[in-house]
Order: C-alpha cells, then sequence, then structure tokens
C-alpha cells in the first residue's frame, strides 16, 4: 500500500491516536518524518514527541498547513470548535478522516464549509495492542484511493470493514463499545470466581486466559459460534445447566438491550444541535 508523498497530521494525540502512530511506524508504512501531532496538552506533545521523533504542534492550523491527510482523534463534544477554528486552513487537497464517536460526515461538511474527501472511522481499544477492528464509512468525495489510504493506517492497528455510514451507530455499540461490555462480563465472572472461594488472582488468570483462549480458537476455526459452544455443551452435564440460567434470565435481551442503548447514544452525539 503506497501512500505516495502524503504527510497524515493528528489532532488530538490521546491513546487511540498514539495506537495509530505507533502502528503506522511498526508496520514501515510511514516514516516518523511523515507523522505530525498536535494537543492543547504540551505533556501529551511532549510524550508523543519523545517516544516517536515526531514533529508537534500546539496549533492545530499549523499542523494542517504541513500535511495533506488530517486524522481527527479528539473528543466528539470539542469537534465542533476544533473544527471551526481550523476550517480557513482546510485545503482542497486535504483528506480529513475522523474517528469521533458519533459525528456524521454532514456534520463535518457544514462546519468546514467545503466539499473535500472526509472519512468517518470507528475504531476500538484493542488497536492499542494492534488487535483492533475499524469499520470504515466515505464521505461522497472520498475515492477508492482515499480508501486506499484510510484502510491502510487502520491496518496498522487490526482489521478493517467498509460499511454505509448508515451502520455507523451500530458499529460503535457493537464494536466501540464492545470492549467495554466484554470488560465488565469479565469482571463479573471474576466476581464469581471469588464468591466461589478463589482469591482474585487465580480468578482473574482463570477469566482472562479463559476469554482469551475461546477468542482464539472462535477466530481460528471454521465453526460457527453454535457449533463451538455445543462442543462443550455436553447433555446434562454443567454448561448446559449454566446456559439454560442465561436463557431463563434473559441474557440475550440484556446484551441486545446494552447494545442498543449504546447505539441510541451514538445518534445523539451525531444531532447537529
Amino acid at each position: 500500500m503506497h501512500t505516495g508523498n502524503r504527510t497524515i497530521g493528528f489532532i488530538g494525540s490521546g491513546n487511540m491516536a498514539n495506537a495509530l502512530i505507533k502502528g503506522l511506524i511498526n508496520s514501515g508504512l510511514y516514516g516518523s518524518d511523515r507523522i505530525m501531532a498536535s494537543d492543547l496538552d504540551p505533556a501529551k506533545l511532549k510524550e508523543v514527541s519523545e517516544q516517536y521523533a515526531l514533529k508537534t504542534h500546539l496549533s492545530n492550523r499549523d499542523l494542517i498547513q504541513g500535511c495533506r491527510t488530517i486524522l481527527i482523534a479528539v473528543k466528539p463534544q470539542v469537534i465542533r470548535e476544533v473544527l471551526e477554528e481550523v476550517k480557513q486552513e482546510i485545503r482542497d487537497d486535504h483528506l480529513i478522516i475522523s474517528i469521533a464517536a458519533g459525528i456524521p460526515i454532514k456534520m463535518i461538511h457544514s462546519i468546514i464549509s467545503r466539499d473535500i474527501p472526509i472519512i468517518r472511522v470507528m475504531p476500538n481499544t484493542p488497536a492499542l495492542i494492534q488487535k483492533g477492528v475499524s469499520a470504515l464509512a466515505p464521505g461522497k468525495e472520498a475515492t477508492s484511493d482515499h480508501m486506499a489510504i484510510a484502510q491502510g493506517i487502520f491496518k496498522a492497528v487490526g482489521k478493517t470493514v467498509v460499511v454505509t455510514e448508515e451502520m455507523m451507530d451500530a458499529v460503535t455499540a457493537l464494536s466501540g463499545s464492545g470492549p467495554g461490555f466484554i470488560f465488565r462480563i469479565m469482571e463479573c465472572f471474576a466476581d464469581a470466581g471469588e464468591r466461589l472461594g478463589f482469591d482474585r488472582e487465580t480468578a482473574l488468570l482463570l477469566v482472562i486466559q479463559t476469554f482469551l483462549g475461546t477468542v482464539n480458537l472462535s477466530d481460528e476455526s471454521e465453526l460457527s459460534l453454535s457449533k463451538l459452544r455445543e462442543m462443550v455443551t455436553s447433555p446434562g452435564g454443567t454448561t448446559e445447566a449454566g446456559l439454560k440460567y442465561f436463557k431463563d434470565n434473559g441474557l440475550e435481551n440484556i446484551i441486545y438491550g446494552a447494545v442498543e442503548t449504546a447505539c441510541d447514544r451514538s445518534i445523539e452525539l451525531g444531532k447537529d444541535d
């Protein structure tokens, strides 16, 4: 995947920006001389500069002047303020990639008042260890070349899927919020282990390794999740008893309700006030 002579600028230097920068450099897709970062927090900039030998800016406007790909990695609550600040610096040859959860492409277009390629992306936190999944939704000006650039960036931290923007709120709920839901479920398993008599360290080891092994098995196996579950479920056995408890107490509705609620919140965040 060639990036041509593009330089990428990260507006925001938080955890996700750090994960992407690390992935880009480690993959060899971008050298540190073609990555820049800006942030309001000088301490974050000092950290990213020292770790990756990047050029950094306290000014978002200065950063935009020196790059062709702009990756917006700020919280959705401040994206309007950031875009208002920099819109005069945005050029026709810029590509904007936004990872602000719940913020639609049309909102970005309306603020910058310019028809340039915009790609909306929802990565998730396992990108921090290059095991993430990112969903990309192209705006109408984004070409296949622009999408190739964006996919190259996010493949450096995991896998990618391309979706229509209408599906982005569902993506945000399922894979964006999903790690938080799974961490909570893992906590509950560890708590159950403690209640059964294990110390916390042993309970955590059992739970984390069980989840890790189960995920790897499902990823590497050609069997469906249902078939894999059935392999563990002997008639009249312990797993069957536990699964019956799940069914009787509405586990499926609880999971769906959590995902649906997160999706609704994503829609709320994206409303153009």
